[in-house]
Parts: C-alpha cells; structure tokens; sequence
C-alpha cells in the first residue's frame, strides 16, 4: 500500500520481476491512474480497496511478506519536502505471525466487499460508519446524517448508499471474514496461558426481534412465544475467567410454515461453529442449554473430539428415576446410556444431580465418566454458561445497530458486524489487564461504555 507519490518507476520494476517470479501481489491506497498504470505492468496484480483510511495523515507506504513481516512508513517533514527524500521518511518493521505490527496489518486485508473499483467511498467508509452507528445507538439514516455532520459532507456515504454496500457481502464470505478477523485477534494472546490449554466453550441462539409480514422470509423463525417471529444466530464463545471472546458466528436457518426449509439440523450449526472455533483454539468442554438436547448434537461432538455437558429435558424415562431416587431419598444418581445415530455411536451418562435453584432434580448428558461422588460437584461446571448470557446483553446493548430493516443480508452484516466490535473491546480489556498488573478475571477493567466513548470519540474527533 502506498501514497501516489511514493510509487516509484523502480517500485513498479521490482513488482514486475517479482511478478515474473511467481510472487503474488496486492496493491492498495493509490490513485485509479496509478493502478492503470500498475494494471498495464502487472497485469496479475490484484488491485483493492485498502480499510486503511490515508487522506489527512502523514501517512507512507506498507509492505507486508507472507503474512509474516511487514515495514510501514511515515511522512515525517514539511510539505515542502521532496517525498523521495530518504530524510522525508521514517519506518517501522515488525515479524512474527504474533507480532502486533503485524497482526493489525493484517486485519487490513480482511473484510472485503468485493465492490466495484470506481466506487465513490471506499469499504473503510462504510466500516467508520457502521461502527459509529452500532456504538451510539441509532438506526442508518440518522446515523449516516450525525457523521457526515461531523466529518463533512464528503466524508462518508448516505444512509441509502451505506445498505446497498452493506448488501454486497455474501452471507457466507461474512463469517469467512469474521473467522479472518478473529484469527488476528486470538494469534495476539496465544501466548498467554489460559489459551495454551483447551477451554471451555459455550453454545447458543440469540434472537433478534422481527416485525412484518413472514411470506417469502425464509431467515425468519418462530420463537418460544408462538407470537413472535425473529431472525435467530448461534455463536460459540469462551467462557474461561479472562476473556470471553466469541470465536464463532452461524446463521440459524429453521423450518417454519411459511418457507421450504427443510426441518432443523441444530446438529449442522454445532458441527460447524465447533470446526471453526478449533481452528483458532483448542477445546476440551462445550456447554449447551436444553435447547441442544438432541442425540445427534451428542454425537457431533464426540466425532469433534470435545466433551459436553448438557442439560437434557424431563421426559418419561426421567422421571421414573427422580421417582425412584425420592423413594430411596437419593440426591444424585449416574445412569449410563449410549448414543446410536447414523453418524456413529459413543457411550456416555446420565446425571441426576440436584437443581441449583433449591428445588427438584436436574438431569445432565455428559460423554465423560463422572462417579456418583463427584457427580454434583462436575455439573456445577455448566454455572459458567451464564457470561454468554452476559455476551448477549453486551454485544446487542453498546454495539448493534438499531435496524429495522427486513433484508436479513443487513441483518445478518450489522449482527456480525457488533460480534467483532464485541471482540474488540474484550481483547483490548485483555491486553490493558496483561500490560497493568496481570489480574485476570471476567469483570473487565475498561467497560463496554468507556470502549464505545473512545472508538466514537476517535471517530468524530472534536472541532
């Protein structure tokens, strides 16, 4: 990436030979001559729209290897001066796959929308304004019209403008980009103990609220209230003490009387929120709630190699044996049982353990072998399922976009969207507790609100 007058005839000559070379190439951050002119060179260069924003900035070129080692430059005199002058110019370098310099860059690259080249607003303009919009609070037009307030008329696009962008992501090249994104935050704090061991994840659906007509909505499902319909997320998050981040995002597709959905694979979304999340972490404990009691969820996960434990419904054969632990006054009970789907079988357990609530028995599916003894005391571990609970009210509460909108494409993209921002926020917390004192623990030391007042503040800087 590079400013106009940094591209040199000699820069072009070494792209061309590395061209030559095999070397695959990505330029950003220049004029639509100048990438005419490097087109015509290197023809196999791909030409894209950096999220970097280089107007009003003193503001150099980047270079990045292989994902590994990157060098990124300043203007750092007058304007007067020559920009070829070796003195105009300062750098830094950075390498490692862990490397901050580096992992920043590389969020750079992810996210595209594969826009037209000769788009008015780059996507860094939309990605201003979609974070100014989910961090105070307010739908598109009006949020489109406070930050053009702000950062001029010019600055970024209408609220019109910003949907029909928003619309060209595809669903699935989204959460491929969440993936990418996340993966550069996770590679920051690899190092750190709590993510050299497996973790404990936790599993669930959200929903957020939709009102209209439900003809020709396949994305739209019913809820518990047979009166309500929404459009439903299933997101996998850890729920370790230090920090909760959410590793993967999945768009929940049900069977409804209006649509020819086929009927829920629940199973499916596990499956593939799990993959994804094992590409960035290690993990050795999902947790679910009742709404994963399925034996085909119990056996996707053994072929994941993951334990589980999840609370299952009180049917018939339950509560024969809570009937039989009252009449022999037992407070816990192990039954063993066995999954059989056409996916595969595994052996697993049935723990009968008392309600957390004071009242009644409840009952846990668990692949792990658990005694009667420790029985109570290893449930208590699905207690931590409560932060993804927390997750919600957070990522939904400082950084959703209020939108009414009925296209689930925008729906889907500000969801994903305030996921990341979410992320954001939890990693930055992270990295302000390692670099302060090094006490870990969920309650964070920066709020959800004091992040939401920074990156705005930053946003619309003050006259």
């Amino acid at each position: 990436m590079t400013v106009e007058d940094l591209l040199t005839e000699d820069l072009i000559e070494g792209l061309v030979e590395a061209a030559n070379r095999g070397v695959s190439i990505k330029l950003a951050g220049v004029s639509a001559e100048v990438q005419d002119r490097i087109q015509d060179a290197i023809p196999g260069a791909t030409m894209f729209e950096s999220l970097w924003v280089w107007s009003d900035t003193s503001a150099g070129r980047l270079m990045m290897v292989d994902g590994r080692k990157t060098l990124v430059s300043a203007l750092v005199n007058d304007e007067d001066a020559s920009p070829t002058d070796p003195r105009s110019e300062t750098a830094i370098w950075g390498e490692g796959e862990t490397n901050s310099l580096v992992v920043v860059l590389k969020a750079i690259f992810t996210w595209e929308s594969g826009r037209a080249a000769n788009q008015t607003y780059g996507d860094t303009r939309f990605f201003e304004l979609q974070t100014f919009i989910g961090m105070v609070g307010c739908g598109t037009p009006q949020g489109a019209a406070r930050f053009k307030f702000r950062r001029g008329e010019d600055y970024g696009p209408h609220g019109d403008t910003h949907l029909r962008a928003v619309k060209q992501f595809d669903s699935r090249d989204l959460i491929d980009g969440f993936h990418d994104a996340t993966e550069q935050l996770v590679s920051q704090i690899q190092s750190e103990s709590s993510f050299r061991r497996p973790i404990t994840a936790a599993i669930d659906v959200t929903t957020i609220p939709y009102y209209g007509d439900v003809d020709g909505m396949p994305m739209v499902s019913g809820t518990m209230n047979n009166e309500e319909r929404a459009f439903k997320f299933a997101t996998l998050c850890v729920v370790e003490r230090n920090i909760p981040l959410v590793l993967a995002v999945e768009p929940v597709r049900e069977s409804s009387p209006w649509d020819e959905n086929p009927p829920s694979q629940i199973h499916r979304v596990v499956r593939r929120l799990v993959q994804r999340a094992k590409e960035h972490v290690p993990i050795e404990m999902v947790l679910c709630d009742r709404e994963f009691d399925s034996m085909r969820v119990f056996q996707t996960l053994s072929n994941l190699d993951v334990n589980y434990l999840i609370p299952k419904r009180i049917t018939s054969s339950e509560r024969e044996v809570i009937e039989q632990m009252e009449e022999y006054d037992q407070e816990v009970a192990v039954e063993s049982a066995s999954v059989h789907v056409e996916a595969g079988s595994h052996p697993m357990q049935f723990l009968y353990v008392p309600s957390t609530s004071g009242e009644g028995t409840t009952v846990f599916a668990t692949n792990l072998r658990v005694g009667p003894d420790e029985a109570e005391t290893f449930c208590r571990r699905y207690s931590r399922r409560w932060q993804i609970e927390n997750e919600y009210k957070s990522i939904k509460g400082n950084f959703l976009a209020k939108i009414s909108s009925k296209d689930y494409r925008i729906r889907l993209f500000c969801f994903v969207f305030a996921v990341l921002l979410y992320n954001i926020w939890r990693l930055t917390d992270f990295l302000l507790k390692a670099g302060v004192d090094g006490e870990m623990d969920y309650a964070p030391v920066l709020t959800a609100g004091e992040c939401v007042e920074l990156v705005a503040s930053a946003l619309i800087p003050p006259d």
